[in-house]
């Protein structure tokens, strides 16, 4: 892996991992579109620390509301009730939504990895996105907020979240769907979607690393995975500052757009080199 091929994925990841378009399309697509052929030693070490660096801009944007849930949960403990303000509330439904996304990764881990060597099916998978972002903004009543949430709302965004495993189906977009279908409001929505994936990355990078400890690290490769990951970092910052700002004023339809196109190009495009 060049330093330049670690600095493009890495802004690809940071932007994609949180706008609702697809880290995993993105970063199964892009090296094909280009024809980057990147050692598999290297790739998946890369993946594990930019990972980690997506981890980055949303303790720091979300900070507040993070130090809220474990503040709720300390004092709630302390009573003998951690979900008992709003706080420990918010991170109990956070840790409800995580679950089944934790389930399907241990049951489905190599079927789902399977798909991540296949980049057509991967593009197919994107125009699923397109269908969740549409179905969310014409159906999504956009009225409630988190303080209203429920074990309803947690698990169908959670099931969602699990969905999002397979390359092409954005996680964020997915859960952002999930939670204007049932109600949310699209801030909000997107509110819950950033604090969901703190565990999320926290426990993907958490699996990863163990694995990344059996095949090791090529020393060369330090360099340019520690810039990648820094990328991730300051792009994934600008896409979640981008986002929350967008989504008080305008839909998500152009996302939508956006992974429709990119799924029939790419599809055009396989067919066309086939």
């Amino acid at each position: 892996m060049t330093w330049l091929q670690a600095v493009v994925l890495g802004i690809v990841q940071g932007l994609t991992e949180y706008l609702p378009i697809s880290s995993s399309a993105h970063l199964v697509l892009v090296p094909w579109l280009l024809g980057w052929r990147i050692d598999e030693h290297i790739a998946f070490p890369f993946d594990v620390l930019v990972q980690w660096g997506t981890l980055i801009p949303v303790l720091a944007h979300f900070r507040r509301e993070l130090l809220e849930i474990l503040r709720g949960w300390w004092e709630g403990a302390r009573n003998g009730s951690p979900f008992g303000t709003p706080g420990g509330r918010l991170g109990g439904w956070v840790i409800v939504a995580t679950l089944p996304a934790v389930v399907a990764g241990l049951l489905f881990k190599k079927p789902v990895e399977a798909v991540f060597l296949q980049p057509t099916l991967t593009a197919a998978l994107l125009s699923g996105t397109a269908v969740l972002l549409w179905w969310g903004e014409r159906f999504g009543r956009r009225e409630r907020d988190l303080e209203g949430l429920n074990l309803g709302d947690a698990l169908a965004v959670g099931l969602a979240q699990a969905l999002a495993l397979l390359p092409g189906i954005s996680r964020s977009g997915a859960t952002i769907a999930a939670g204007l279908g049932r109600g949310l409001q699209r801030s909000e929505a997107a509110r819950f979607s950033f604090l969901l994936s703190v565990p999320a990355l926290l426990g993907a990078g958490l699996v990863a690393l163990k694995d990344l400890f059996e095949i090791g690290l090529p020393p060369q490769a330090l360099g340019p995975i520690l810039t990648g990951a820094l990328a991730a970092a300051l792009s994934g910052y600008l896409a979640i500052w981008g986002l929350m700002r967008l989504v008080h004023r305008r839909s998500l339809m152009p996302f939508a757009l956006y992974c429709l196109l990119v799924s029939l190009s790419m599809l055009l495009l396989a067919a066309f080199r086939s």
